[in-house]
């Protein structure tokens, strides 16, 4: 009963999917995917500074792949060992088929993983090309949120989970039975939860312990599978968007996994929009939304120098930001923002 409550609530998170029935066919079946296989990524850069490169064109007919469930390879090692392998027990035990590879972003997501079998001749399969379907989840024990917002993480990851490519993000939360040895109130923590369901616009689901997060995995993952299983997936780049025609439903059209998650890495070598990015969601008030919206239009530190410079007053200056609009409910940045960012960056000397 409880499994089937949690279906209903997942299914109203992605009856929204935009995809269409596709024409009737399909290859071969070659027999399921294995599970708790490791995958790794090279470098490269985040997604919104991509370049040209892409990987080919795929396209996954209905009958030729399996939803697969990735789960990031620290979800399973380190901390708490009875802890985290209750996590992989539980999958298991629950019959989900999933991977553990490196995630850099998220710590949960599904590919649509193509079933491949030997070629005569050859001595290995070659290798399955997986895309990306549009939901990732963050997961949060309490605690975790707690050192998150003290030390910067938590709006960090925010902000590139917003920016990964993937229109549904979720964040799984932990309670806690106690937050009294917690360094923040519980009121913050709560606080913080709100926001990034309202302000935000996260999708955030709440679970009593890890036992109950893995069976929203496995609802998830369940649901997903009946989602897709009669439909045509086909590919698009990083730096595409897809939105609906009038009239008719798009394709569903998703990201190839390899190509995801490199460009999901945290590079040492940041660009200067990048490093602008980290500048401007060091300021209090300043979210991810804002901070993107910001980016769309002085994508550097100088162009935004160059646009004050245009001004003919401090008072025009300050109001420079104030009409920026952020956000799904596009709403202005504010002028006690805009006049903050102006400070920060105009102010000869210690701020007042």
């Amino acid at each position: 009963e409880e499994e089937e409550e949690e279906g209903e609530e997942t299914a109203d998170t992605l009856s929204d999917c935009s995809v269409e029935r596709p024409p009737r066919g399909g290859g071969e079946e070659t027999g399921p995917s294995g599970s708790g296989n490791s995958q790794a990524s090279e470098v490269s850069q985040a997604p919104w500074m991509r370049g040209p490169d892409r990987e080919p064109e795929v396209t996954l007919h209905p009958g030729n792949y399996d939803i697969i469930l990735c789960v990031d390879f620290i979800e399973t090692t380190g901390g708490a060992p009875s802890r985290k392998q209750e996590l992989v027990t539980e999958l298991r035990r629950n019959g989900v088929p999933f991977d553990v590879r490196k995630l850099h972003v998220g710590d949960f997501l599904w590919v649509a993983k193509e079933r491949v079998g030997y070629v005569p001749g050859q001595l290995r399969a070659p290798p399955a090309r997986e895309l990306v379907l549009d939901v990732i989840v963050e997961r949060k024990r309490m605690d975790d949120l707690c050192s998150s917002i003290i030390d910067g993480r938590f709006r960090e990851q925010k902000f590139r989970l917003k920016r990964c490519g993937l229109g549904r993000p979720v964040y799984l939360v932990e309670e806690s039975r106690s937050t009294a040895h917690l360094s923040l109130p519980e009121s913050t923590l709560r606080q913080a939860i709100v926001n990034t369901q309202v302000v935000d616009g996260f999708q955030v689901r709440r679970t009593a312990d890890i036992r109950e997060s893995v069976a929203y995995l496995t609802v998830m993952t369940r649901q997903l599978q009946r989602l897709y299983q009669d439909r045509t997936l086909t590919s698009h780049g990083l730096e595409e968007s897809v939105s609906p025609l009038p009239g008719r439903a798009p394709p569903c059209s998703l990201l190839i996994f390899t190509e995801f998650n490199q460009g999901a890495v945290k590079n040492k070598a940041q660009t200067v929009r990048e490093v602008f990015a980290r500048q401007l969601m060091q300021i209090s008030g300043v979210s991810g939304d804002k901070a993107a919206a910001l980016l769309e239009r002085y994508s550097t530190v100088s162009s935004l120098l160059q646009a004050y410079a245009k001004c003919p007053s401090d008072q025009e200056r300050e109001k420079l930001l104030a009409t920026v609009r952020y956000g799904k409910l596009q709403r202005n940045l504010g002028p006690a923002l805009s006049r903050t960012v102006y400070q920060l960056y105009c102010t000869p000397g210690p701020l007042p």
